[in-house]
């Protein structure tokens, strides 16, 4: 049996390096090499706190925003070939010592043929594997591990319904906050305001499209906004993953207005407050975007890169050797990485 080195998330909660066995490859899957592997601010601190919804056997394999270099195919497999690079690899422990938070954290990981899959009927829509897609040559390697945010925003995007026309409030002007104001101002909503909680935010805020940026400590929120929309806004984005936001946005919509919940919770319960809501109001939960919808937005994020809409550099401050991967994360936790910071391996 051969070895690779991962990245777990002990019954502790702590983080270690541990020896899993290497991935083996069905007919209808890629065996991967690692190439880099980003952090996520949500999701990967939630599941090292524990309170990731749906994962609660430790310890377990850590990382789900990898891009790596396919190195074998399996015999069925059509739409990969070695030597292409290719998004959203995932790994899994043999042995059964660990279980997989997608586990791209590893020195290897598997893709799996959807699409070959689907023509033989072994998968449906719902598969995760409709998000793994190749990254063209002329796009860099490393750096691609952002596609992967990029497009689960793109996705939510249109998930959630916006339109031209809508009226948006963004809470949050982090790396995914401003993927959502810059996103929705290249696809034409022009009625964008942001809210965040640093005065530094607001150049940031209005250089990526926003008509109006809010101080939420210096400034009421709740009466700016309703000086601009009276009758309230048709969607208010949570890129924080913050109850209050999330009460606060119920006091923005209209009625029927959504409350859009992109940024992953602390917990599991929820309070709401909705005595200075409309009547009728939804919250909508985009903690998982479906995979299929996220596939299906890389083309139009990979457009954005060519045309030089978007730019990969942008969203990354630190670039780390996975042998220095307990210090990123202990300098994430130090709030010492303002973006998006990516594992190479």
């Amino acid at each position: 049996m051969e070895w690779m080195k991962s990245l777990i998330v002990t019954e502790n909660k702590t983080l270690a390096i541990a020896e899993i066995p290497k991935p083996t490859i069905t007919e209808y899957e890629a065996l991967v090499k690692m190439v880099a592997c980003g952090i996520c601010n949500g999701t990967d601190a939630k599941i090292i706190a524990g309170t990731f919804k749906g994962l609660e056997k430790y310890p377990l394999m850590l990382g789900h925003e990898g891009v790596g270099r396919v190195e074998a195919v399996g015999a069925k497999v059509e739409n990969y070939k070695v030597g292409d690079i290719v998004l959203l690899p995932f790994a899994n422990d043999a042995s059964g010592a660990h279980d997989s938070g997608w586990g791209a954290f590893s020195e290897y990981a598997t893709v799996y043929d959807a699409k070959a899959g689907a023509t033989a009927g072994l998968i449906d829509d719902t598969h995760f594997s409709w998000g793994q897609s190749v990254v063209p040559t002329d796009i860099e390697a490393t750096s691609s591990a952002m596609l992967i945010t990029l497009r689960e925003v793109l996705a939510s995007i249109r998930t959630f319904g916006i339109t031209t026309d809508s009226t948006v409030v963004v809470y949050g002007c982090g790396p995914v906050g401003v993927t959502f104001t810059k996103f929705m101002h290249l696809l034409g909503v022009k009625n964008l305001i942001v809210v965040d909680r640093l005065a530094e935010k607001r150049e940031v805020a209005l250089k990526n499209g926003a008509m109006l940026y809010l101080n939420g400590v210096e400034v009421d929120v709740v009466a700016e906004v309703r000086k601009v929309y009276p009758n309230g806004v048709d969607f208010v984005i949570d890129a924080v993953g913050h109850e209050s936001v999330v009460n606060e946005g119920l006091k923005l919509i209209r009625d029927r207005g959504d409350v859009c919940v992109y940024g992953v919770p602390a917990t599991t319960k929820l309070s709401l407050d909705f005595a200075e809501a409309p009547y009728n109001w939804n919250v909508v939960f985009q903690q998982m975007p479906s995979k299929k919808e996220e596939g299906e937005a890389h083309d139009q994020v990979l457009a954005w890169l060519r045309s030089g809409d978007v730019v990969l550099a942008d969203y990354i401050s630190h670039v780390m050797p996975f042998e220095e991967v307990l210090e990123a994360f202990a300098m994430l936790e130090r709030r010492e990485i303002p973006l998006k910071c990516i594992v190479r391996f």
